[in-house]
């Protein structure tokens, strides 16, 4: 969440993934965001001045000695105005320049003169981005304190396979947004987080499930990252992308998301278990297919790890956020759950809603306090909920 307009000057060099810059631009205003663009001689050979100018609703600045439309160095006014620089694409060139203290036209010398954040989304032929000289560059570049948002993988203009695309354009977007977020509370913490759901075999080919789609956890752990913690997401089975700028471990299993959990649980700060992990699993595991038959088939069901009850047992000075999805006696069941697993909070939520939970944008819960406290909220996205989450943890 951004409660205050923050102006993001976007700085666009040549390449051949410039037209992608145009939808950055676009994402970055639907964000509410103030953009200012800076194009290079060369980006204006791709695509026109007018293209950014339509999108960002200002004027596109190029010509560092362009006669000023109000009386200000334009170079140092826009450093100035800026809360934020954010170079897309970042051709070989233009890291090549900052990186080597030269500033010979207009977006060197505004990146030379802010003391705002900068990012780099570099875009480039696989070869060049990685030649040594570039990659000295960059490592450089992040020792001084720059962003780098890495390029992804796949076929380049050019035909060449490798590492070099400009990354995606959503998730650029959504890396300025973190990086402005209002909040930085959680700076120097360590969070993990449990989403989705697990799975118990039966056999090679079935398994026990539930309706988990992790949109919960994921939203927790985004809302974390953008507080600035360091955030570790332990997923299970999601079709959810993996969010920017945090580490994430897929696990299938019970057996799987307790390993890892335990491998990580001593370091953390604070530690919010959302997932959906499956309570039983079968007694005997099928090695071969189950082959049908006319008679009924009968399962018998064990209990499998209580992972949030395990944790509770080893805390020490970890914060315990767990999860109570209840299809009745919401509160009386939490309140147990609290207790019982030596929870620090628990986030009760009804699955029998309609409209809430399971693969739902939105969500209702209550947030249960160790010290006695039932904060009940009203419908939300889950995002939303994260937010109000860790403002209640915060405030501790």
């Amino acid at each position: 969440m951004i409660k205050e307009k923050k102006t993001v000057v976007v700085g666009v060099t040549g390449g051949i993934a410039v037209y992608k810059a145009l939808d950055v631009i676009s994402r970055l205003k639907k964000k509410n965001f103030e953009i200012n663009v800076i194009m290079t001689e060369s980006a204006a050979k791709f695509v026109t001045p007018l293209s950014f100018q339509s999108l960002s609703q200002n004027i596109v600045n190029s010509d560092m000695f362009a006669e000023p439309r109000a009386w200000e160095i334009q170079h140092i006014s826009l450093a100035k105005k800026a809360d934020l620089v954010l170079i897309v694409p970042a051709t070989a060139n233009i890291i090549g320049k900052v990186a080597n203290g030269i500033a010979d036209d207009l977006l060197s010398t505004t990146i030379m003169a802010t003391k705002a954040p900068v990012i780099f989304a570099p875009a480039m032929n696989t070869n060049m981005y990685s030649n040594a000289i570039v990659q000295e560059n960059i490592h450089k570049l992040v020792k001084f304190g720059y962003n780098f948002i890495n390029p992804a993988s796949g076929r380049l203009a050019c035909g060449d396979e490798g590492e070099g695309k400009l990354a995606d354009t959503e998730s650029i977007a959504e890396y300025v947004e973190s990086m402005l977020y209002d909040k930085k509370d959680l700076k120097g913490k360590k969070v993990l987080v449990t989403a989705g759901p697990t799975i118990a075999a039966i056999d090679p080919v079935r398994f026990i499930t539930n309706r988990s789609s992790g949109r919960m956890g994921y939203a927790i752990a985004e809302e974390a990252r953008d507080r600035g913690a360091e955030v570790l997401l332990i997923s299970g089975t999601s079709k959810l992308k993996a969010p920017l700028g945090v580490k994430v471990v897929n696990v299938s299993t019970n057996e799987d998301m307790l390993r890892e959990v335990l491998k990580h649980y001593v370091d953390q700060d604070i530690v919010v278990k959302a997932a959906a992990v499956a309570d039983y699993k079968p007694k005997q595991y099928s090695d071969k297919k189950i082959k049908k038959a006319n008679d009924d088939l009968n399962l018998e069901l064990t209990k499998d790890n209580d992972i949030l009850k395990k944790l509770g047992e080893l805390k020490k000075e970890q914060i315990l956020v767990g999860f109570a999805a209840e299809s009745n006696d919401l509160i009386d069941n939490a309140q147990k759950k609290l207790e019982n697993k030596n929870l620090d909070y628990i986030v009760a939520n009804d699955i029998t809603s309609s409209d809430t939970g399971f693969a739902s944008e939105d969500n209702k819960v209550t947030i249960l306090c160790r010290d006695g406290r039932n904060l009940p909220l009203e419908k939300m996205s889950k995002r939303q909920v994260a937010r109000k989450l860790f403002d209640i943890i915060s405030e501790k």
